[in-house]
């Protein structure tokens, strides 16, 4: 059999090629899974392929670079339209500051009325009592009555009727996640002769701000009868980024002091730490007072320097979640204390949480007309609640 040059290549050369094409292939696979191996456990290398993924995700639209230099410049006429909606925008939350303050003072004979029925200087009638419930409640209620008149026929003991509402924002503070956690043991005690908690708005022509005012009955812990917390807000676009506007925001707050009568400062603890003396070598028992977590750090707040100098993580996560209870008292807790207190308003909060995304939306763009802003500028949010309890250490 004669073979020709063609039938050598196509019948020998060619499969042999193919091989070893196949098997430098292989080789070349097995050593680029290698490297793939050693790059995903080197740090220093995956740190800054992620830096480098930031600042592709942190760079201007591709896009808007390539417009031509007329567009560009139109759009800076937008631009400038859009920071004078945002000063419109902020005139319009004074304005809304302003009607929040009109009917504050629509609602508060009816606060006052609810801090005579919890410290019970007044018995509500029976008209004022009368309230719907349902049927299965009502039938609870007729059989506990029932139960109680075959047991006893005695007067009510004063255990039985107690003055007032006991421990009515005690109990509101425990049932509410973002102020319970700051809760301690040695802080209920005071707390039971909380008798009211209010919001004042500044007056007319002053800068915007609130404060709430915590009214306690004498007690054996501080002289004190009124412990306030201010919060400072301002209504206007940033000029060094004037599109961040989203309404009023929460720039500042100052708390007060609490005169302490001796010995029941629940804010520090008393320590003892030894000592040992360099060239004598003997040792010594020294004692000294630190800050100790409480409630009552509420109201000594970390100080914006306002002098321009950067916070760190911590003290910006600590004024962000400052700000978040102030606003949530404000908004929430005192407007609606009643329902704080028998638990309805948490179910209702849980109930929108796990609603559909687009009705929290809805809830969050309906809320904003009377929501200030609670951010704390360059905080970090998804820490918010871990720094809730770090307010009152």
């Amino acid at each position: 059999m004669l073979w020709n040059h063609s039938d050598v290549y196509q019948e020998i050369v060619s499969p042999v090629l193919n091989l070893m094409g196949l098997f430098i292939f292989c080789c070349f696979c097995s050593h680029t899974e290698k490297l793939a191996d050693q790059i995903m456990q080197n740090s220093q290398v995956l740190a800054a392929l992620q830096e480098r993924l930031d600042s592709v995700s942190q760079t201007p639209s591709s896009y808007i670079e390539t417009l031509p230099k007329a567009v560009k410049r139109r759009i800076y006429a937008l631009k400038q339209l859009q920071e004078k909606c945002a000063h419109i925008e902020a005139k319009f939350y004074e304005e809304v500051h302003e009607l929040e303050r009109k009917y504050a003072a629509l609602y508060q004979p009816l606060f006052d009325k609810r801090r005579l029925i919890v410290t019970g200087t007044e018995e509500p009638t029976d008209t004022e009592c009368e309230w719907h419930s349902d049927a299965e409640d009502e039938e609870k209620l007729a059989a506990d009555v029932k139960k109680k008149v075959t047991i006893s026929d005695k007067e009510p003991s004063e255990t039985d009727n107690p003055k007032g509402i006991p421990d009515f924002w005690l109990t509101i503070f425990r049932n509410v996640d973002m102020i319970n956690i700051s809760l301690q043991e040695y802080d209920e005690p005071i707390l039971k002769h909380l008798q009211d908690v209010k919001v004042k708005f500044s007056d007319p022509g002053q800068p915007m701000s609130f404060t709430l005012e915590f009214h306690f009955e004498p007690n054996d812990f501080f002289t004190n009868t009124l412990l306030t917390k201010l919060y400072k807000m301002k209504s206007e676009p940033d000029s060094s980024d004037p599109f961040s506007f989203e309404g009023p925001e929460i720039i500042d707050c100052e708390g007060c002091t609490i005169d302490w009568k001796k010995g029941k400062n629940v804010t520090v603890k008393t320590i003892k730490k030894k000592q040992k003396h360099k060239g004598r070598g003997t040792v010594r028992t020294i004692t000294k007072q630190v800050l100790n977590e409480s409630f009552f750090n509420f109201f000594s707040p970390v100080k914006v320097t306002g002098d321009g100098e950067e916070m760190d993580e911590e003290m910006e996560n600590s004024l962000a979640a400052d700000y978040e209870v102030g606003h949530f008292f404000r908004e929430r807790l005192i407007p609606r204390a009643v329902l704080y207190f028998t638990g309805e308003a948490i179910e209702d909060e849980e109930s929108f949480e796990e609603g559909e995304e687009g009705e929290e939306e809805v809830r969050t763009l309906c809320m904003r007309l009377v929501m200030p802003q609670t951010r704390c500028p360059k905080s970090n949010r998804q820490n918010l609640r871990k720094s809730c309890a770090q307010i009152y250490r």
